[in-house]
């Protein structure tokens, strides 16, 4: 254990935690809503530092990343917990570990063996997925450290709900991150999530300032957040993030306390695309869906296929020096060349 970073001790060895914006407030000898950072004799520690529950090399395709060194290889882990709660969750057997059982799992990574099994299965870069990296932050922050003077790239697959402050400590090491956006009403993000929408729109807006490449994700539930009118406004924030700004539309499939709803129709998918894309988005993805059409990069100057996808992976690459191929347009993304 190490003792946390963002928390202010008060009276009564109670501590206010401020990594994320529940600001839990939490007495002696117990824990916050994540389940893995504990009040002992008014210090705040964290519980999972170097407990790694979960490790493996991903394309960053999976993440889902389509504009950040597409076909490239990524060193991706996490522990356990999360600062949500999500119904859907389809990784709730690690995410609600803590929450549920009370335990704490994970084999025991130091920073700098992070950092060499990245270099040994020849990474372009680490993410912090799987789970949420917030609650994992003192560790994900000092592996990013030790990756950027290593040239290696940081990735953060992230529901987006950290305080300003954290993100603002760790953006400098922050080269992409792909962020859930997973409704756009409050009662949504409360009742399925446990959390609220405001803090992650306005982290959006701070990673886009501060060059963050970010991408967003919206798992489209059926009955919950599929309608037009919310489909609309979440493409209508986005492109006010910029035009440029990949949007993935995933598939639900029925899982955790959600099982009783229906995957999502390829038919509304599709629909959802269609919306983001006469919005002025220029990069509209559809995902869970093998071989569809919406998996491909297209030109969005001259509509022709930049980069034709299975799943993850890249059948064909027609972008050259970050232009396509066709007619010139320079394609948004970082590392987009083979």
């Amino acid at each position: 254990m190490i003792e946390a970073m963002f928390y202010e001790k008060l009276e009564d060895k109670k501590v206010r935690c401020n990594l994320c914006p529940h600001h839990c407030l939490i007495p002696n000898f117990e824990k916050g809503i994540c389940r893995v950072r504990e009040n002992r004799d008014g210090v705040l520690y964290s519980l999972v530092y170097g407990k790694v529950v979960s490790y493996a090399v991903d394309p960053v395709e999976k993440k889902p990343l389509y504009h950040f060194y597409p076909g490239s290889d990524i060193f991706s882990l996490a522990t356990v917990g999360c600062n949500f709660r999500c119904l859907h969750c389809q990784n709730y057997s690690i995410s609600q570990l803590p929450r549920e059982q009370d335990k704490i799992e994970g084999e025991k990574l130091l920073p700098e063996q992070i950092i060499s099994l990245t270099k040994k299965n020849n990474c372009r870069g680490i993410a912090y997925t799987y789970t949420e990296p917030t609650i994992f932050f003192e560790y994900a922050y000092q592996i990013s450290k030790l990756a950027r003077k290593e040239g290696i790239k940081n990735i953060f697959v992230t529901n987006g709900f950290i305080s300003e402050e954290a993100l603002r400590e760790i953006m400098p090491f922050m080269d992409a991150a792909n962020v859930d956006l997973k409704a756009f009403s409050e009662k949504f993000y409360k009742k399925i999530c446990g959390a609220s929408l405001k803090p992650i729109l306005n982290n959006l807006k701070l990673m886009k300032k501060e060059g963050v490449w970010v991408e967003v994700t919206t798992l489209i539930i059926p009955g919950l957040n599929d309608s037009e009118e919310e489909l609309k406004k979440i493409a209508q924030f986005i492109l006010r993030l910029g035009e440029e700004t990949p949007w993935h539309l995933s598939r639900f499939y029925p899982a955790y306390k959600l099982r009783d709803l229906p995957p999502t129709s390829v038919q509304i998918l599709h629909r959802a695309r269609e919306i983001g894309l006469k919005m002025g988005l220029r990069y509209v993805y559809t995902g869970n869906v093998p071989g569809d059409e919406g998996e491909n990069t297209y030109c969005y100057n001259c509509g022709k296929v930049l980069i034709r996808r299975y799943g993850y992976h890249l059948e064909s690459f027609n972008i050259e020096n970050g232009k396509c191929k066709y007619c010139g347009a320079k394609i948004d993304g970082k590392g987009m060349k083979k």
